[in-house]
């Protein structure tokens, strides 16, 4: 098998990026309900609650599939779940498209939570199994980059279709159009699927060694023997973990229950930096500061661009920088933007000048985001639990990461409608600042350590 120079192979390569195109369902169910928004609250005299329900029917579906996920995944393994994912997204896509009313739509949506759910969990998880340590951040950031390339696609797709259509045939047609495109990548990650093999520490943990060994051996260049020893220290980390049957004892025990601590508060604050909420709404928001609304959607694109970008420069940079510095700082940078863009926003009238620095804060601030906590969060989750029941830990985080999700999404109209622009965007900066607080003060660096030295370190109370 031909191998790469920095120690790993091509197979691995191709197993991270098929699970990696997971988060590119998660990004597209992200953002198809930016472009579709303005057009199916008309044709279903939908009220401002009621959209807000149906744009949250994919965070609160996916609170669900996260718990049922890590406990699937824990029982019968990763790659079957994905499986079952992909499948619900697919659903989804077909029942939004063919949606003729609001219950059938938000049906549609919660399950296409649910997949979005399982593979939220189940994919940085996965990868952060089979990765080396050298490169588990970059490797589990390719799921933020799928994610990101989702959001891109999306939203690209949504310009060409509305912006190439009367506002008749979109509010008829159009928008099904959207979601029903949402259809491809499912299948499409369905089928890759059957390309990749389970994961190597779950295998181990059911007492397959060699198959794991085997898998290991082939997304490595590291000789058999170095091989033999990772198996052996991983078996030795599980037979350590099985002497408690307990999973709430295990949740709770020493070094654990700060990693589950610091796994769920790093899961709400980052949906608490407004990004999602401005992603929802971002047509909406350029529209307001002044842009119409073909140019609003044209911008939107434009973000997408930015978060693909800055995504992949987060990817080269988190496994030398470390994940503390780039956390803490990226928080202080969106707290910065949205600091400005509040007082921009209280300015009255609003200048075209003030509408291009609004824009360029916007985008600033998806920079920042994609650099820090975009990604950030996925890989803290992904490698801060013992591999006993590190599916189930990951899905409690990436639940409350999806119930914190809901709520600012239920909130955010809300928010700009009775507090206006300038406290909501205020709110979400302070927010920020209390995020690079918590970073500094609560956060030890877990930066190139295998997940099992993680684990030892945390025992000891010693991560650092």
């Amino acid at each position: 098998m031909k191998t790469q120079s920095k120690g790993y192979t091509r197979y691995l390569l191709v197993t991270v990026f098929v699970a990696a195109f997971g988060g590119f369902l998660f990004g597209y169910d992200q953002g198809v309900m930016s472009g579709a928004i303005n057009f199916i609250g008309p044709v279903f005299h939908m009220s401002s609650g009621v959209l807000g329900f149906v744009s949250g029917g994919i965070p609160l579906g996916a609170f669900f599939g996260c718990l049922i996920a890590g406990w699937l995944a824990d029982k019968v393994g990763r790659k079957i779940v994905m499986f079952v994912s992909a499948i619900l997204f697919t659903i989804s896509g077909l029942g939004c498209a063919a949606a003729t009313s609001v219950t059938i739509m938000i049906a549609a949506r919660l399950i296409g939570g649910l997949g979005i759910g399982m593979v939220s969990t189940l994919v940085p998880v996965y990868i952060a199994e089979i990765a080396p340590k050298e490169i588990r951040g970059k490797m589990v950031g390719g799921y933020q980059l799928a994610i990101a390339t989702g959001i891109f696609i999306v939203y690209l797709v949504n310009a060409i279709i509305a912006n190439t259509h009367s506002m008749a045939w979109n509010q008829d047609v159009g928008w099904r159009m959207m979601f029903l495109a949402g259809m491809i990548p499912g299948i499409i990650f369905f089928l890759l699927l059957f390309a990749i093999p389970e994961s190597p520490r779950f295998l181990i943990n059911k007492d397959q060694e060699d198959r794991a060994a085997s898998i290991l051996q082939r997304m490595s260049v590291q000789p058999k023997e170095e091989i033999d020893a990772q198996v052996k220290g991983i078996k030795q980390n599980v037979i350590a973990e099985s002497q408690n049957k307990s999973f709430t004892k295990d949740l709770f025990k020493k070094g654990t229950r700060m990693a589950l601590f610091v796994a769920i508060m790093c899961s709400v604050f980052q949906q608490l930096t407004g990004v999602n909420a401005v992603g929802y709404y971002a047509p909406t928001i350029f529209k307001d500061a002044g842009a119409g609304a073909d140019a609003a959607m044209i911008e939107t694109v434009f973000i997408g661009v930015i978060k693909v970008l800055f995504v992949a420069f987060f990817m080269g940079l988190i496994d030398k920088l470390g994940r503390k510095r780039m956390l803490k700082w990226g928080s202080y940078a969106m707290a910065l933007c949205l600091f400005i863009i509040a007082v921009l926003f209280a300015q009255d009238p609003i200048t075209k000048a003030f509408n291009i620095f609004i824009i360029v804060l916007i985008v600033l601030h998806t920079a920042s985001f994609e650099m820090s906590w975009g990604g950030g969060t996925w890989v803290l989750i992904s490698e801060m639990f013992p591999n006993k029941i590190r599916g189930r830990a990951s899905s409690i985080a990436s639940a409350a990461l999806w119930l914190a999700t809901y709520v600012v999404t239920q909130l955010f109209p809300v928010m700009l409608d009775k507090l206006g622009s300038v406290w909501t965007f205020v709110i979400f900066g302070l927010f920020c600042v209390a995020m690079g607080l918590f970073i500094q003060i609560f956060f030890k660096e877990t930066a190139g350590k295998s997940l099992e030295q993680i684990q030892q370190d945390q025992k000891a109370g010693s991560i650092d």
